[in-house]
């Protein structure tokens, strides 16, 4: 009954915590018994015990309790069997948008070499625009992932590729990440690529997509300031933050009050 895998794999995460702080008892139960099921469930025929599956992946990925090893042998080739060309659209759906959650808890390495190449192919899939829309809305946890060289070197490619798409929510999708893309890449490439890209968006004939341009402007032009004198910076969750420079946090309560230091900060 499907109600009774999807019941069973709401139960694997807090089983495999207790494996893992029962470790010296249990040494290879979670490897042998437990994950074989989760990577198994991603495939299974019924979509509500998939997404039990894809949850319970992403908490075991989260409390850091799947091997190096188990995510590059058993759960990326998974993976990418379903985002394959040829593959089921509902799976292919399905398998991008766990590919794109599970990105920012992966190693780089893992990410540039397995998960990639593959996410610059979906990024053109014709088929599907559910597809280049996950992409897109994405980009940028991405880009943070892979970091600024693979950033500059395959993924701003692609980028331009989704700012240009003819379906208007990829467009505004692009315009929303634009910040968290811009802030991986370095100078020069923000200004000499991404600055014309943006006034394209900006002037976009769709308003959604203008009205979504104009929300990032300020947060695009944040990432021209310098970090260290500004004190802005990305948190992990992908929203800018401001810290307040390294002067005002040593200064007592008189200087504070200074309307002048208020004004710098």
């Amino acid at each position: 009954e499907p109600t009774v895998r999807t019941e069973l794999m709401e139960q694997i995460p807090p089983i495999a915590i207790f494996l893992q702080e029962s470790r010296p008892h249990f040494p290879t139960a979670f490897f042998e018994y437990l994950m074989p099921i989760v990577v198994r469930y991603l495939t299974d025929v019924n979509n509500q015990v998939r997404k039990a599956g894809q949850e319970a992946l992403l908490i075991l990925l989260e409390q850091d309790l799947v091997a190096q090893s188990d995510i590059e042998n058993k759960v990326c080739p998974i993976l990418l069997d379903l985002s394959a060309p040829d593959s089921d659209d509902e799976y292919k759906v399905e398998a991008v948008n766990i590919i794109c959650k599970m990105a920012s808890m992966l190693s780089r390495t893992t990410v540039e070499h397995m998960l990639l190449p593959r996410f610059c192919e979906l990024c053109s899939d014709g088929k599907l625009f559910q597809v280049r829309k996950i992409c897109a809305a994405n980009f940028g946890d991405i880009c943070n992932a892979v970091g600024q060289e693979a950033t500059e070197r395959l993924l701003i490619p692609k980028f331009f590729e989704l700012c240009s798409d003819s379906v208007w929510g990829m467009r505004k999708a692009c315009a929303e990440c634009f910040m968290a893309v811009s802030y991986t890449t370095s100078p020069e490439v923000r200004r000499s690529k991404l600055s014309p890209l943006f006034i394209s968006l900006i002037s976009d004939t769709c308003r959604w997509v203008r009205q979504a341009a104009f929300q990032s402007l300020g947060p695009f032009i944040s990432t021209f300031a310098n970090p260290s004198s500004a004190g802005l910076y990305i948190r992990e969750d992908g929203t800018l933050s401001i810290r307040p420079p390294t002067q005002d946090v040593n200064s007592n309560s008189r200087q504070l009050s200074n309307s002048s230091t208020l004004m710098s900060s």
